[in-house]
Order: C-alpha cells, then structure tokens, then sequence
C-alpha cells in the first residue's frame, strides 16, 4: 500500500528540516549539543572554569599578549612574546614608542633618538639596544612588560561575584565560554572550548585595558641582540626626563 501525504503537511516538514539546519549551524536548536567536540569546560561552573583557565596559563611556558594596559592613568599597547625566561615586543604609550628584550635577567630598551630626549647620549642611544642596567628606577617596571609571570598574575584576575554567558562565543575561530566578573563591571575572560582551556581573550575590571592571548605553547627563540647593535650605558639610563618611558623617571607597571 502506498502512503500520500498532503503538500501543506509535506512543506511543512520540509521547513522544519531547512530551520534545523540553519540552527545547527549555530550549534543551538533542535537537539544540536552545544558542547559536542568541545573540551568540555562550558559545562562547568563558573569558578572552576576559571581555576581552569588559570591553571592551563600558569602551566604554559609561552603565549602572545598584546592589547591595550591601563595603568596609572595611562594607556599602554603592547605586542608581546612571552616565555618563562625571556621576552620581547613592542610597548607604546602616548608619549613614546619603544621596543624591550630581555634574556634571563638581561634587558634592552630600543627606540629612537627622540625618545631619549635632549641627553647628551641620545644621539648614540637611537636605534640601539639599550641594556637597561639592574640598579636603574625603571629596571623593575620596563622587566614587569616582559615577564610572562608578572604580566599573566596581574591580568588574569576577575573581580567580584563571576558567571558565564549562556551562549559560547568565539575569539577568532575559536569557540570559547565567557565568563563575566560583577555583571561584567569585574571584567570579562573568553576561555577556550577546544583543546586546553586557556584563556584567549581578557577585558580588565574598570575598563583597564583588553588583550588577547594566543600562540600557547608555541616554541620560539629569543636571543640576545647583535653586539654591534648594542650599547651598554653603564649603571643608569640618561636621567632626562624625556628619556624615561611616560616622561615620569620611573617607567610603568603593566598591572596597574
């Protein structure tokens, strides 16, 4: 015996079936699992989700940080590769530009003439690698914009009462679950769904800046700089005050 079914009822599966598809799409909808080929942490509760994601960042020995700092009323970009002994990037602020690298506890400062204002030494300073000698003020805070540790410490902490979104999201190509601190007042991280859970993307508390973390893990080399690109100014940088990263003679902290 052979079934017919009406044309209104067969359009009508027929719609049902395109608006499935649509919704899988999404990955909602129609019995679609949100959490299928994720690595399971957005079912979580919100705290663990964190603990998580701080756990996967203090056990990685390399990441990418760059975005925007806002520390002591100033606002920092920064393009930074970070491992746990080394590091390099670039550092701007509104008043100056400048490059740092650093191999153990060796650092150099590069940027041009004009950044080193009107010292006598500005003219040999420019476009060189500067070692930035233990003793100078600016040694600990310039150090703070290389050290993975540091940096990750005081980035990654939410403030007040945290939840996640509902819904995943992505950074890039990548899904995450975002978590929000204090209705998002506290800050907002985007933590990774797929492989391990580290943390991709940051909004500090107080509209403090935002950056993005990536390249977990990856291997890269930092070495120290050419020696004829190399000046070493003796036991403290030039002391005029353009000279200083900020205009301040004490360079910046990175986590405010």
């Amino acid at each position: 015996m052979t079934a017919y079914f009406p044309a209104a009822r067969l359009r009508r599966a027929a719609l049902a079936g395109a608006l499935c598809a649509g919704l899988a799409v999404t990955g909602t909808g129609c019995g679609e699992d949100p959490d299928k080929g994720t690595n399971g942490v957005g079912k979580l509760a919100a705290d663990q989700i964190e603990d998580k994601a701080r756990t996967a960042a203090a056990a990685a020995d390399s990441v990418r940080l760059s975005g925007t700092v806002v520390s002591g009323g100033k606002s920092y970009t920064l393009d930074m590769r970070l491992k746990s002994d080394a590091g390099s990037g670039e550092v701007k602020s509104q008043d100056s530009t400048f490059q740092l690298l650093r191999v153990g506890e060796q650092l150099y400062l590069k940027a041009d003439a004009a950044f080193w204002g009107k010292s006598e030494a500005a003219g040999k300073l420019g476009d060189k690698f500067v070692k930035v000698p233990e003793g100078d003020p600016s040694y600990k805070q310039l150090r703070g914009f290389t050290d993975m540790d540091v940096l990750l410490d005081g980035l990654l902490g939410l403030q007040g009462k945290i939840a996640k979104a509902e819904e995943y999201t992505k950074v890039g190509t990548t899904r995450t679950v975002l978590l929000t601190a204090d209705k998002g007042a506290g800050g907002k991280l985007a933590v990774s769904l797929e492989g391990t859970p580290y943390p991709l993307r940051l909004e500090r508390a107080g509209g403090a800046g935002a950056v993005e973390l990536a390249d977990w893990g990856t291997t890269f080399q930092i070495e120290p700089p050419p020696k004829e690109q190399t000046v070493d100014y003796g036991s403290e940088l030039p002391t005029e005050p353009a000279a200083k990263p900020g205009g301040t003679g004490q360079g910046a902290n990175p986590n405010g």
